[in-house]
């Protein structure tokens, strides 16, 4: 804090009585003593709370060099400082911090991660689902891989599937990575998954169980699992090998010629940070074929980066409709200082240098209206691109089916290996419109179809788009799987069901 004071000059002149003596003695008036100021008080430091200081201070100190090239600063401390360190930060960040329970015994729990997913609220929405269902947490190397190298340990397969919980299991293949063990198995989008390593999926002991786990979720690479899916009725065996693949995010990109115009196409399946440079390319790839509308694919995009939708937004939108508009206003608890909003971004955040540098322009469409194509595996960024262009009054027309609603951000938090996401913010658009719980409805619900590959003009979303972008009419029904819809999951690789968005 900066004190200023403000006052004349100090010195006066001298007053000089009259010629003529005063026939009485002068009277001295009484001397007031000055008041006296009250003393300064420093202004106070608030102190941080404890898990800035507690940070680092772990049961298992680790060793060696991190993914970045950078030492590890561990230092040896406890259980106890490693959970005293949760509940600090849950305390100071968690949006719904004051509805944690308050009675949970620290000394009840064994390892961080069971006393992390108490750490939350337990209210449910009116809707009946959980109030807080995106808590979780990954090892800090894998997420450090996935949403900065885009790295993710795979056989480069995405399922589609039932419930969890739900009987009979049915897993189909929903994508493939190119150049994956997957795609070298000649597996293909619907082929429906019958056992793994011997055991039938719709076996429910607990060993088979186990056995089905290990072979759908490898803990390393270069795992061998043998597989038997079916497609069309006819078996095909596999095995298949994990692997750290870098997975492409955005895929697809293609011109449709329409009789009202060129339509552009492309798939965006994670807004992490390798997407930035392949976005970009896409859009100006389409900017030059002149396509004067566009069919965003994010059916399994789960979420990522917030400056990276932001940046989507200004591409779609570009710079009449977006200037000094907000993309997204994050809402924080009330221990925490207000931020800045986010706005749309019409320059590179530079999220991998190498790829494309901080502050170079980015390509943009400028279209009055976009058509997306969703699923229940549409979530938070994702969201958030429909709601930040609804915001600015572009139109956004939905087809599929209802997104996963998540209208929250959360920064990670790593800590000893592990690396926490816990709602921290709720979002907002231009219009301060930010209530999307339950998901955003489409304009066309169609199933997502199995039956033909992305891209295609007769898959069913696609399809449904643009023949909704040439009459203005849904469909009577879904065109294709409709018995499966709306009782299927996105199950991304390595467990990947939610994806996130971070600031």
């Amino acid at each position: 804090m900066l004190l200023a004071s403000c006052g004349g000059d100090s010195s006066a002149p001298a007053i000089t009585p009259p010629p003529t003596a005063p026939t009485e003695p002068p009277v001295t008036p009484p001397v007031t003593p000055p008041e006296i100021p009250p003393p300064v008080t420093p202004p106070v430091t608030p102190s941080k709370p404890d898990w800035f200081t507690l940070y680092g201070h772990c049961e298992h100190p680790r060793t060696g060099p991190q993914p970045n090239g950078m030492p590890y600063f561990d230092l040896q401390g406890t259980l106890d400082d490693e959970l005293r360190w949760m509940r600090s930060y849950i305390d100071d960040s968690y949006l719904w911090y004051n509805e944690v329970p308050a009675n949970l015994n620290m000394a009840d729990y064994k390892t961080p991660l069971e006393y992390f997913a108490v750490l939350k609220t337990p209210a449910i929405t009116a809707s009946g689902r959980p109030k807080d269902r995106f808590h979780f947490s990954y090892p800090s190397e894998v997420w450090y891989a996935m949403s900065n190298q885009g790295i993710e340990l795979s056989y480069g397969l995405t399922w589609s599937r039932t419930a969890t919980g739900v009987l009979p299991r049915i897993w189909q293949v929903a994508l493939v990575e190119p150049g994956s063990s997957a795609d070298a198995a000649g597996l293909r989008r619907g082929d429906q998954l019958q056992s793994v390593d011997g055991v039938d999926m719709q076996a429910n002991t607990t060993e088979d169980l186990a056995v089905i786990n290990a072979g759908l979720s490898p803990k390393a690479a270069g795992e061998v699992h043998k597989f038997v899916l079916t497609r069309n009725g006819a078996s095909l065996p596999v095995s298949l090998t994990s692997a750290n693949l870098a997975l492409m995010p955005v895929q697809g990109t293609r011109v449709l010629q329409t009789t009202s115009g060129t339509v552009g196409y492309l798939q965006f399946h994670d807004h992490n940070a390798v997407a930035e440079s392949q976005l970009a390319d896409a859009f100006t790839q389409l900017k030059k074929a002149g396509v004067s509308d566009l069919i965003l694919d994010m059916r399994y995009n789960g979420g990522g980066y917030v400056r990276l939708a932001a940046e989507l937004g200004y591409m779609i939108a570009g710079p009449e409709a977006s200037r000094d508009k907000i993309f997204e206003h994050l809402h924080y608890n009330d221990k925490q200082k207000p931020v800045e909003p986010q706005l749309f971004s019409s320059t590179a955040y530079g999220f991998v240098p190498a790829q494309l540098k901080n502050g170079v322009a980015l390509p943009y469409l400028g279209l009055k209206r976009v058509t997306i194509l969703t699923t229940a595996g549409t979530c938070s960024a994702s969201e958030s691109v429909i709601n930040g262009l609804r915001g600015i009054d572009v139109e956004v027309t939905l087809i599929g089916g209802d997104t996963c609603g998540k209208p929250y951000a959360f920064t990670p938090a790593p800590n000893c290996g592990t690396t926490y996401f816990a709602i921290e913010t709720q979002g907002t658009n231009n219009k301060g419109f930010g209530d999307y719980a339950d998901g955003f409805q489409p304009t066309c619900k169609v199933a997502d179809d199995l039956t033909h590959e992305l891209g295609d003009a007769s898959e069913g979303l696609l399809a449904t788009a643009l023949s909704y972008r040439a009459n203005g009419v849904c469909p009577a029904a879904p065109l294709r799987n409709r018995t499966l819809s709306g009782a299927l999951e996105v199950l991304r690789p390595e467990g990947k069901q939610i994806a996130i968005r971070v600031r």
